[in-house]
């Protein structure tokens, strides 16, 4: 383990609504999947609080665990906070894991968000609301979690709360209301467009104080948000991505919150995703056809690539350039942007291989594309992990057309695998992709294709720029290479995080 400097060790609460590999909807689960590891190799004490889900008590019902009652309070029901040992998902040493263990309210299967007809739960508000309130709880002087066998002087009390998008927003909230509390609250912000909106009226089955839902705090039009809560109450606000913490200032990303973080910008920090690079590694990933690194990236490209149009009923041909996507379908992701390019994109000899769910409107313009042209594109309307690591290796190009993207990860394991991006130019997307210019190409620092603005155009001109490029082999492998090295590791952003974290506590 590389150890922090002996001065500081932060004890981290790390609280999420979803975390891979067992509760996943996007890539909020793969950052809490990773990045509480990451802290825990640079010695910080992390614990992570996440709702108590089928698919968690299933995954984790042999562990040993302690278990704390948490009383009621406004509508909130009560529930029991469970301690998990700190094991990680392969069985080795990790953080402790703590599950809000409430039946009522996640014992619910599927998405953790959505119902079987596709709407949000109607009593979200009392499921994401009890987990902020036992997040702030934690780091109160009235903190439950004790070990039977210990004093009450040994609770363990984290200093600083780490909440992430709306989910457990009101945990700042609740400990700016609160008394006692010790802790201080880092707010992360993963979309700003999702932001937790509920009636006023739910303020007292909240619990929340008439202080906590003025226009300083949680009163968003004459409605609780959520997300403006925290991110008025926490004591420093982060976001996925330099480019990102900066757009979110402005009108066009703010989604009317830009003045509440201009107000806070002494305290907002961007800090780029990591990925998990041992799980994202083409020398070593379980699904692929074939295993390849830097070294053999052009005969383990082609094996995959094989594969996958196999696979997916496409002829198989080498020479054929393959773009590949995986992701939500929806506008925000730039699916629509896909398929208005589509003619432009088949017209250069490419095949189009996606898969993802979302908009039910785009789903069924890609069916529709891919029934035009069986033998060039293909869709899985569907989310297997197995087919997303296949077509990242698989296609020469993956294609991120993306109208804001916050950070983005895809664009960064597509790099890992010397798949070359085309991304707009947004958020983490324009700080992690470097554009292939007469200057890049010649220095080696081209990873990628990057356009602006967001439309069919540029996208179809992004692409036909790559395909040219493609069509120059050994320029091709140094493009592929020089993606390959860049490290997206978790090191660095924790080390960031754990700046923050001093910052949030008043500390030099």
């Amino acid at each position: 383990m590389t150890v922090m400097s002996k001065r500081f060790h932060p004890k981290v609460l790390f609280v999420a609504s979803e975390i891979a590999p067992w509760i996943k909807t996007g890539g909020l689960a793969d950052v809490a999947g990773a990045l509480p590891h990451a802290l825990h190799e640079l010695g910080v004490d992390v614990r992570v609080l996440v709702p108590a889900y089928p698919a968690l008590v299933r995954a984790l019902a042999a562990a040993p665990r302690v278990v704390t009652e948490i009383p009621p309070v406004g509508a909130l029901p009560p529930a029991r906070l469970l301690r998990v040992p700190a094991v990680g998902p392969d069985g080795t040493h990790g953080p402790g894991m703590l599950l809000v263990d409430c039946p009522a309210l996640y014992d619910r299967p599927g998405n953790p968000y959505l119902g079987a007809d596709g709407k949000d739960w109607p009593d979200n508000d009392l499921r994401f609301g009890l987990l902020s309130r036992v997040a702030a709880l934690l780091g109160t002087d009235a903190s439950p979690l004790a070990s039977p066998a210990s004093p009450a002087s040994s609770i363990w009390r984290p200093d600083v709360i780490h909440c992430n998008d709306w989910q457990s927003a009101l945990a700042p909230v609740y400990l700016a209301q609160a008394r006692g509390a010790h802790a201080a609250s880092v707010m992360t912000v993963h979309n700003l467009a999702y932001q937790g909106l509920f009636p006023m009226a739910r303020a007292a089955a909240l619990a929340l104080a008439p202080e906590s839902v003025s226009v300083d705090r949680a009163e968003y039009y004459g409605q609780i948000s959520f997300l403006k809560g925290g991110l008025a109450c926490a004591d420093a606000i982060t976001t996925v991505s330099p480019t990102y913490a900066r757009e979110i200032r402005g009108e066009a990303l703010g989604f009317g919150l830009q003045g509440l973080l201009s107000m806070r910008a002494a305290v907002l920090h961007g800090i780029l995703n990591g990925i998990d690079t041992a799980y994202w590694n083409p020398a070593t990933d379980p699904y692929l056809a074939q295993h390849y690194d830097a070294d053999t990236v052009a005969a383990g490209k082609a094996a995959n690539k094989r594969a996958l149009q196999a696979e997916l009923g496409l002829p198989v041909d080498e020479s054929v350039p393959v773009l590949g996507t995986v992701g939500r379908v929806v506008a925000q992701k730039g699916f629509d942007l896909i398929v208005d390019a589509a003619e432009a994109l088949l017209a250069t000899g490419a095949q189009i291989v996606l898969q993802g769910t979302g908009d039910a409107a785009i789903e069924a313009r890609l069916q529709a594309l891919a029934q035009r042209y069986p033998d060039r594109v293909a869709v899985r309307i569907a989310f297997d992990e197995r087919i997303a690591h296949c077509i990242e290796a698989g296609s020469d190009m993956f294609l991120m057309p993306s109208r804001f993207e916050p950070c983005g990860m895809n664009q960064m394991y597509s790099q890992r695998y010397g798949t070359v991006p085309i991304v707009c130019r947004t958020g983490g997307l324009a700080d992690s992709v470097t554009d292939c210019t007469p200057e890049t190409i010649a220095d080696g620092s081209a990873t990628g294709f990057v356009f602006h603005p967001p439309s069919a155009e540029a996208l179809a001109g992004a692409a036909g720029r790559a395909i040219a490029h493609y069509r120059t082999p050994a320029a091709w492998r140094t493009m592929q290479r020089a993606a390959m090295a860049r490290d997206f590791s978790w090191t660095a952003s924790a080390r960031r995080y754990v700046a923050v974290y001093r910052a949030a506590m008043g500390m030099p």
